[in-house]
C-alpha cells in the first residue's frame, strides 16, 4: 500500500509540474497515536485541487465497503469519517484505487474517483465494482516514472459538451 501511495504523491506532484499549476500533494505519516482521516492531502490554492486523497491497492475487480474500510474504536465507518473531514476542511475528496494484477502478467490499473460518487454507490451497492469505476472515475496511465494523471476533470467536460453547455 505504502508504495501506492508513494505513487500518487509523485503522480500528483507530477501533474502540478507538467501543467505549470500550483499544488503539492504529500502524505501524512501514520501513527497510532494521532488520527489519520486520508493517506494524502493536496494543497492548493486552486480549489479545483485543494484535495483529500483515500489510496486503497487490492487484488481482484472490486472494491468492498467493508473489506476494504475499516471502522474506528468508535465504530465510525471510514468512508464517514472521511466525509466529515472533508466537509469541515473544504477539500475534494478522491478515493484512488489500484488494481494489481497479481503476477498475471496484465499490468497493474489505477483510478481516481471522486468522494461523492463512492457514497452514492455505497447507498446501493456492498462495493464498486471494476467497470462502475472505469465508468465514474478516472484512469492514470503508466509510464516508466509510474502512473499520469492526464487531468481529475475531462469526464465531467465531456458530459457538459455533450449536453451543449461550455466552460
Amino acid at each position: 500500500m505504502a508504495d501506492f501511495e508513494r505513487d500518487m504523491v509523485h503522480c500528483l506532484n507530477r501533474f502540478f509540474e507538467d501543467n505549470g499549476l500550483k499544488g503539492y500533494a504529500y502524505r501524512l505519516k501514520q501513527s497510532k497515536y494521532n488520527t489519520q482521516y486520508v493517506d494524502i492531502l493536496v494543497d492548493s490554492l486552486d480549489p479545483r485541487y485543494y484535495l483529500a486523497v483515500e489510496c486503497k491497492s487490492l487484488k481482484g475487480k472490486k472494491i468492498y465497503f467493508k473489506q476494504h474500510f475499516h471502522e474506528d474504536k468508535d465504530k465510525v465507518h471510514q468512508i464517514d469519517a472521511i466525509w466529515d473531514f472533508i466537509g469541515k476542511t473544504g477539500r475534494k475528496g478522491y478515493l484512488a484505487v489500484e488494481f494489481r494484477s497479481g503476477g498475471s502478467g496484465k499490468p497493474n490499473r489505477a483510478f481516481m474517483i471522486p468522494w461523492q460518487t463512492v457514497l452514492r454507490i455505497r447507498e446501493t451497492a456492498p462495493g464498486i465494482s471494476l467497470d462502475e469505476i472505469i465508468r465514474e472515475g478516472t484512469e492514470l496511465t503508466r509510464s516508466k516514472g509510474g502512473y499520469v494523471l492526464e487531468g481529475l476533470y475531462q469526464k465531467e467536460l465531456d458530459i457538459l459538451n455533450t449536453n451543449g453547455i461550455e466552460e
